[in-house]
C-alpha cells in the first residue's frame, strides 16, 4: 500500500510539472509576439514621423523660396525705375549737345575737331538709350499689364500706387454719363452702345486701366462698381482677391467695365460697406467717382436731395471704411456739387491719402 501511494504521489507530481511547462511556454510565445509587434509599432511610427518631418522642411522650403520669389520681383521693379530715369537723363543731355552743335555752327565756327568730338559723346548715350531700351524691354515682362496714354504723356500724381491688397471702386452711376446735368439727362435716353461711348465714361475706364498697369506685380487687387449697390467688376470674383499677376483676369475686368451702361444713383455707404466681404481688408483705397453721394443705404423718399443731405451721405459712408486705410480720389467733377472737391481732399488729408482731379486727356 505504501508503495502504490508513492508511486500515485510521484505521477501527480510529474503531471503538474509537465502543466506548469506547457504554461510557461504559452506565456513566453505571447511575450515574444508582444514584444514583437512593440518593436513593429515604434518602427512604423518612426517612419511616420520622419515623412512628417521631410513635408515640413519641404513647406518652410517652399515659404523661403516664395518669400525670395517677391523680393526679387521688388528688386526688379526698383531696377526698371532707376532705368527709366538714367534714360531720361541721358536724353536731356543728348537734347543739349545737339543745341551745342547746332549754336556751334550757326556761328560759323569751323572747330572740326571739337565737333566731331560731340557728335562722338552723342553716338555713345544713342547707343547707352539704345541698351536702356532692350533692357527695359526685355525686363517688360514682368509687368502685369501695359498702357500707354495718348501722346505717351507721364504725369506726377502723387498717387500711392504701392500696397499688397488694393481696391479701386468704380462710380458706375447714371452722373458719370457727362458732366453736365443736362447732358447726362440727354445720354441717358440714347441707345446703350452710344452711353458706354461717353467721354467722361471712356476716361474713367482708361484711369482704371491705367492704375491697374501701374499696380506692384507681387500684389493682390479687387475691382468693384458702385451706384445704389456695389459688386465686383468680374462676376463670380465675390468676396476675393485677385492676383495683379494674373494678366487674364485684368484683361477681363477691363472688358467687362467696357460691357457696363452708368445708371442710377451713388451710395457710397453700400460702396465701403462691400470692402468688409473681402476676406481681409484693404491696405490701399482708389476711389473713382464724380461728386458726393446721392442716397445713403436706401433710396431718398424724394426724387431731390439737397446739397446738405448729400454731404450728411458723405459723412455718415465714411465711417465704413477699414480705420488707417488711405484714400485715394480721383474725381471728375460735376456740375452743381462745389463742396465735393473740399470733402474728398479732406479725406486724403485724414487718411493718409491723395486727391486727384484730372485734365480731361488724362490719361
Amino acid at each position: 500500500m505504501a508503495r502504490r501511494k508513492r508511486q500515485s504521489s510521484t505521477f501527480n507530481l510529474s503531471f503538474l510539472d509537465i502543466m506548469s511547462c506547457g504554461f510557461g511556454a504559452v506565456v513566453l510565445v505571447f511575450l515574444i509576439i508582444d514584444h514583437s509587434l512593440e518593436v513593429e509599432i515604434r518602427t512604423v511610427n518612426a517612419e511616420v514621423l520622419s515623412e512628417v518631418e521631410l513635408l515640413e522642411e519641404d513647406i518652410r522650403e517652399g515659404e523661403a523660396g516664395l518669400v525670395r520669389l517677391r523680393n526679387a520681383l521688388d528688386e526688379a521693379d526698383l531696377n526698371i525705375v532707376e532705368a527709366d530715369g538714367l534714360a531720361r537723363r541721358i536724353t536731356e543731355e543728348l537734347d543739349e549737345y545737339e543745341a551745342l552743335i547746332a549754336s556751334i555752327e550757326e556761328s560759323g565756327v569751323s572747330d572740326s575737331d571739337a565737333i566731331a568730338k560731340l557728335q562722338a559723346e552723342i553716338n555713345q548715350l544713342e547707343e547707352e538709350i539704345r541698351l536702356l531700351e532692350e533692357a527695359s524691354e526685355a525686363e517688360a515682362g514682368r509687368s502685369a499689364r501695359e498702357f500707354v496714354g495718348e501722346g505717351n504723356r507721364q504725369y506726377l500724381t502723387g498717387l500711392n500706387l504701392g500696397g499688397r491688397r488694393i481696391a479701386i471702386m468704380v462710380d458706375t452711376s447714371a452722373s458719370m454719363l457727362a458732366n453736365q446735368l443736362v447732358n447726362v439727362i440727354r445720354l441717358r435716353n440714347m441707345d446703350p452702345e452710344l452711353q458706354k461711348q461717353a467721354d467722361k465714361w471712356t476716361r474713367t475706364l482708361d484711369t482704371v486701366d491705367w492704375l491697374t498697369a501701374q499696380l506692384p506685380v507681387n500684389a493682390q487687387f479687387q475691382v468693384m462698381t458702385f451706384n445704389t449697390e456695389a459688386k465686383p467688376a468680374l462676376a463670380g470674383t465675390e468676396a476675393q482677391w485677385l492676383e495683379v499677376a494674373d494678366t487674364p483676369k485684368l484683361e477681363a475686368i477691363s472688358l467687362a467695365l467696357r460691357e457696363q451702361v452708368p445708371a442710377g444713383g451713388t451710395s457710397l455707404h453700400n460702396a465701403f460697406g462691400a470692402l468688409a466681404s473681402l476676406p481681409s481688408p484693404p491696405d490701399n483705397i482708389f476711389l473713382l467717382t464724380d461728386g458726393l453721394p446721392t442716397q445713403g443705404e436706401r433710396a431718398p423718399r424724394g426724387s431731390r436731395v439737397s446739397g446738405n443731405e448729400r454731404l450728411k451721405h458723405f459723412r455718415e459712408a465714411i465711417r465704413r471704411l477699414p480705420p488707417g486705410v488711405p484714400v485715394n480720389t480721383i474725381l471728375f467733377p460735376m456740375e452743381g456739387d462745389p463742396m465735393a472737391a473740399s470733402e474728398y481732399w479732406q479725406l486724403a488729408r485724414a487718411s493718409n491719402g491723395s486727391f486727384l482731379s484730372p485734365s480731361i486727356d488724362w490719361p
